[in-house]
């Protein structure tokens, strides 16, 4: 039996859902670092093997905000919402049965770029190319200014996070793969009450590109009732939280600005690594 056609890690494709889908799980190993189990595997079918990642349900860890055996639909959910964005800020990442049970897979995607998304500078300014976010307490002797590039595609990852209402934007979400940004850990998203805690506020209060609103638009219709999108994310999160979707999508369509921090919940995610 000739060896399956290895697809380089990160490397997307047409094929990448029914693949992760339809395909072998096999485990290779545990990511230790994670909260929860994540699981490094490979998936093989029809001739073609790619490596992902598997997070079963049965490894998630119960949080006191978010309903139990819940993180791995909306990781699922994430994915949707990037896909009809036409971004592709969300590796390929599918519900299905492996070896210890429901959970999901996504494409293993592997950072190739050396490219500074986030910094720490002395000073009171982001200097050119960069968004200011806060200050940091880096030790006891120094506080820095931490900011963020001033880039197109993390611009785009910051409307994506508003929308889908992100509680744990770090830098350690973020891969730059052949010149493509990717966001990944998408489990604590969608909840019904305002939780975006984030890197990336450099935009807060400023306008929202001409791209964004005609994406977020089509955000709108998509998520009408009966619409596509709308139909898949209801098997993935509950109606209260499709409903609040809609209003975070309607909200910055009104405003037509980056949200500001509330003051009502931590904006920074910690560690914010």
């Amino acid at each position: 039996m000739p060896a399956p056609e290895r697809i380089p890690a990160g490397s997307v494709s047409a094929d990448a859902v029914p693949l992760l889908t339809h395909g072998e799980l096999t485990v290779r190993g545990r990511i230790r670092e994670a909260s929860n189990a994540v699981l490094y595997c490979t998936v093989a079918y029809e001739g073609r093997e790619a490596a992902c990642v598997y997070k079963p349900v049965a490894g998630e860890r119960p949080l006191w905000d978010f309903p139990d055996g819940t993180l791995a639909q909306r990781e699922v959910a994430a994915y949707e919402v990037s896909l009809a964005t036409g971004w592709d800020l969300v590796p390929p990442t599918v519900l299905r049965e492996g070896p210890h049970g429901e959970g999901m897979c996504q494409l293993w995607i592997e950072g190739t770029d050396d490219v500074e998304l986030l910094a720490l500078v002395d000073g009171d300014e982001p200097g050119e190319g960069w968004k200011a976010v806060g200050l940091a307490q880096v030790d006891e002797e120094r506080t820095a200014l931490l900011v963020h590039a001033d880039d197109a595609r993390l611009r785009r990852l910051a409307v994506l996070d508003a929308v889908i209402n992100n509680s744990d934007r770090k830098g350690g979400h973020l891969l730059v793969s052949g010149g493509h940004l990717w966001g990944i850990d998408h489990g604590v998203t969608f909840h019904a009450e305002n939780k975006l805690r984030t890197l990336l506020w450099g935009w807060a209060g400023e306008p929202l590109t001409e791209e964004a609103v005609e994406v977020l638009q089509g955000l709108r219709d998509g998520l009408k009732e009966g619409a596509a999108l709308a139909e898949r994310l209801a098997v993935l999160i509950t109606g209260a939280e499709t409903e609040a979707l809609r209003t975070r999508v309607a909200e910055l369509l009104r405003s037509g600005r980056h949200p500001e921090p509330t003051g009502d919940w931590p904006p920074i995610p910690w560690p914010p690594v």
